[in-house]
């Protein structure tokens, strides 16, 4: 297949002369934006419940949890290594100690060749970074910063509890350690435009990122942003299958050429997903956006 971005498993396979899959875990953080130090409630459209696997539950230890996904994916690969992917909540967000603990835990199980570690902006004290600056030296370690806006209006809309500078600082001050930096985005979201979520491709490409995963704003079940969804829904553009199509490709064409791009879509369970409902598996999506990139000769970086 001709360039048409720099997908997530190439940049895998780059990395380890073997498979690799991410197992997910909850090691049983919270968050500050939920218990007062930043703010209450949450992020309005969060719901933690939309990409935890069955085996990923925090009345589990990390090990259990390990051990469990790895018995999920090695009986189709067997010869499968794994990185122990700290994704619910804030994961950086404890005493240094019991960082440290949560994280040489999951080092420690078999099979396990690295972390990555989602966080927010705000939630990267310097003496976390000097300790996982040292550990990248031995083992891989990614930080995922959830940035989902490079608009402060929107950041404070969706009460994020971080401005877009916090962003700024922490991809920056992680970077200089030379640990892999990824980001997540989410596009569509309230009061943000089809012109502005583009110019947010151009704004990220300066920073010193190394992957990005992006999907389509959906409105589940349990949080804040459903329940304003259900009072005034004319707030809310939500994009059909097909618009969203095509913001993604001007997206990543606007996007820096080295950035590596994890995911374009996500879906939610039926359970919890209130709108909109595409009725397309992650796969798919992915199958149409590389036809109609062929179809116009995009490539990413092309507008870059």
């Amino acid at each position: 297949m001709a360039f048409l971005y720099n997908d997530y498993s190439s940049y895998l396979k780059r990395l380890y002369p073997f498979k690799v899959q991410k197992i997910s875990l909850d090691a049983g953080f919270t968050c500050p934006n939920r218990d007062g130090r930043c703010g209450y409630g949450g992020c309005t459209y969060c719901n933690n419940q939309t990409f935890s696997p069955s085996y990923c539950h925090r009345n589990k230890s990390v090990t259990a949890q390990l051990e469990e996904g790895r018995n999920f994916f090695s009986k189709k690969y067997p010869e499968m290594k794994y990185l122990a992917y700290f994704q619910a909540y804030t994961n950086t967000y404890a005493a240094l100690d019991e960082l440290k603990c949560k994280y040489e835990e999951a080092l420690a199980c078999p099979d396990v060749v690295g972390l990555v570690i989602g966080t927010r902006p705000d939630c990267m004290p310097d003496a976390l970074l000097d300790y996982l600056e040292q550990l990248h030296r031995q083992v891989s370690v990614t930080v995922e910063y959830g940035i989902e806006s490079t608009s402060d209006i929107t950041l404070k809309r969706i009460n994020r509890g971080h401005s877009y500078a916090d962003t700024v600082k922490a991809v920056c001050r992680t970077a200089e350690r030379g640990i892999p930096v990824g980001g997540h985005v989410i596009l569509g979201l309230p009061g943000e435009t089809r012109a502005q979520i583009v110019e947010q491709a151009v704004t990220l490409s300066a920073l010193p990122l190394t992957m990005l995963k992006m999907h389509q704003l959906q409105i589940i079940r349990g949080t804040r942003m459903a329940e304003e969804f259900a009072y005034c829904p004319e707030d809310f553009h939500l994009f059909d299958a097909d618009s969203y199509l095509k913001v993604v490709v001007d997206y990543i064409e606007h996007l820096r050429p080295d950035l590596v791009l994890e995911r374009f879509v996500s879906q939610s369970p039926d359970g919890l997903l209130v709108a909109p409902r595409w009725g397309l598996k992650n796969h798919e999506f992915v199958h149409l956006l590389q036809k109609r990139m062929k179809e116009l000769g995009a490539y990413q970086g092309r507008k870059f």
